[in-house]
């Protein structure tokens, strides 16, 4: 993803007369993003080399539920919400705070950025749909998009040293670009976020 760049509708499935949801039996099904599942789209895997464990997990924005290719369809029906649950009440319980975000920024200036005097006056997580951070330079504020609170931490540090260096350098030029290129895993993460982004968008 360029360092200027941080900053098919589909149809609801059937319901039940339960009120759940029908789930096809196919390899793997999509269910939109809603409420419920916390803006997150849902994908079931029906999986050939599962007998009986289920699981669920964050994959570039989706979650994604794992289960036995053979699982009834009545019964996937019933362990959806439950799966979805479990993985957004998990990410909750790894949710870092305003605080540990400005602990860490700081701990990042002096790995990646010692010879920086500027130091950010505060660093917060903010509703941000467009940009995955933003620095404003003047009153040296960072805001992190919330879209990232547990995220990987390789990834949030990608963001927050990319904002770290905007205390200094308001532009992408080329004394920007050679001072991220200290983060060894700038590769890595560009990719989680581009990844991250096309699937928010499938």
């Amino acid at each position: 993803m360029p360092a200027n760049q941080i900053d098919k509708k589909r149809r609801a499935p059937k319901r039940l007369p339960s009120g759940k949801s029908e789930i096809p039996i196919a390899p793997e099904v999509r269910i939109p993003a809603s409420p419920a599942t916390g803006g997150a789209e849902i994908r079931v895997i029906r999986n050939t080399r599962r007998s009986k464990s289920i699981s669920a997990y964050r994959e570039q924005g989706a979650i994604v539920i794992q289960i036995p290719a053979r699982l009834p369809r009545s019964q996937v029906a019933d362990l959806i919400p439950e799966m979805v649950q479990r993985v957004l009440t998990r990410e909750a319980r790894e949710r870092s705070s305003d605080t540990d975000l400005i602990e860490r920024a700081i701990e990042l200036m002096q790995i990646y950025l010692p010879e920086f005097n500027e130091r950010p006056a505060s660093v917060v997580w903010r509703a941000m749909n467009e940009r995955w951070g933003s620095c404003t330079t003047v009153d040296r504020t960072i805001r992190i998009s919330e879209r990232l609170n547990g995220a990987p931490s390789y990834v949030i540090d990608y963001v927050l040293v990319h904002e770290l260096i905007h205390l200094r350098i308001p532009d992408h030029g080329k004394a920007f670009i050679d001072l991220l290129e200290r983060f060894g895993e700038s590769e890595r993460a560009s990719a989680f976020l581009e990844g991250y982004e096309s699937g928010a968008r499938a």
